[in-house]
């Protein structure tokens, strides 16, 4: 991947997740240094600001198994919009959460000029739940769903398109917490899904290989979106649905680092990061490391 530039779009929303504080994440990855770091690579660098989005507390929820449904379609319309933008112009759109229903604005921008693209979901979770499986009714649990065609109406067709994936080029990486339903939905898909328990007996860097090798077959180049959730809590504590026994700090920086050596990166999702639940900006602060490394950054 040649030295290009990086368009920056931030999204402060936390409505489609239960826990507060996430709507603060791109504040506190700026606060870290992010552009100041890539453009020290040598990546030119343009920061955009953030999309507008409501408080929670400024809006009633309608709708008990999609709460927030009108408000993050909108964000989603917009944020769609945005990247679909921002890749029409040569740049890379770096998109900054938030709850991670952001993915599916970004997935439904990357999909707008129907050319082929692989996806990489670095999540604890699936977000494969829909308007029936889920338990929860919070949206950050449905986008990869959303963009498969899968849920409601007015989520499906942003972009216009019904489907935003290539089952067959969409990877999941580091899963360990699947609500039934959504289990047996996703075995019914042709999405590849890496769970901790793959990742323990292949070691990381055969499963993002392998990842990297699946989303790119036959495509314009990958798409990663990655939860910090999917990161242990002990090294991320900053996430709003922290679960233990996830991969370590190295087996995050080596996952970008081969997302950065394979040249296939188009777009990046960077989402969940709660500066409410962080410890002294710890996790934003590994959330600019990882985005560093995807951009290029090496140890030597």
């Amino acid at each position: 991947m040649g030295k290009r530039a990086i368009r920056i779009i931030g999204v402060p929303i936390d409505l489609g997740a239960d826990r507060r504080g996430v709507d603060m994440g791109p504040s506190a990855i700026r606060y870290a240094g992010l552009n100041a770091r890539l453009q020290r690579l040598g990546w030119d660098v343009e920061d955009t600001g953030n999309l507008e989005v409501p408080v929670p507390e400024t809006r009633e929820i309608k709708d008990t198994r999609l709460k927030y449904l009108p408000e993050i379609t909108r964000v989603s319309e917009q944020l769609a919009e945005t990247v679909a933008k921002a890749l029409n112009d040569g740049v890379v759109p770096l998109v900054l959460g938030g709850d991670h229903s952001i993915g599916i604005g970004s997935l439904a921008g990357i999909a707008t000029d129907g050319k082929r693209r692989g996806v990489i979901w670095f999540d604890t979770h699936g977000d494969y739940n829909s308007p029936d499986t889920t338990r929860s009714g919070n949206i950050h649990g449905m986008p990869l769903a959303v963009s498969n065609g899968i849920g409601a109406h007015e989520l499906t067709n942003i972009g216009g398109l019904q489907k935003k994936i290539w089952e067959k080029n969409t990877v999941i990486i580091g899963a360990r917490d699947f609500d039934l339903e959504e289990r047996e939905l996703l075995h019914q898909s042709q999405i590849t899904v890496f769970t901790m328990s793959d990742i323990d007996q292949l070691g990381m860097k055969e499963v993002v290989t392998r990842g990297l090798e699946i989303a790119g077959r036959g495509t314009e180049g990958v798409h990663i979106s990655f939860d910090l959730d999917v990161i242990d809590p002990a090294e991320a504590p900053g996430v709003g649905t922290p679960v233990a026994g996830g991969i370590t700090y190295r087996e995050a920086h080596l996952a970008m680092e081969l997302v950065a050596e394979s040249g296939l990166l188009l777009s990046l999702d960077m989402a969940e990061v709660n500066p409410i639940l962080d410890i002294q900006n710890r996790t934003a602060e590994l959330a600019v490391g990882l985005i560093c490394s995807a951009f290029g950054k090496r140890i030597f």
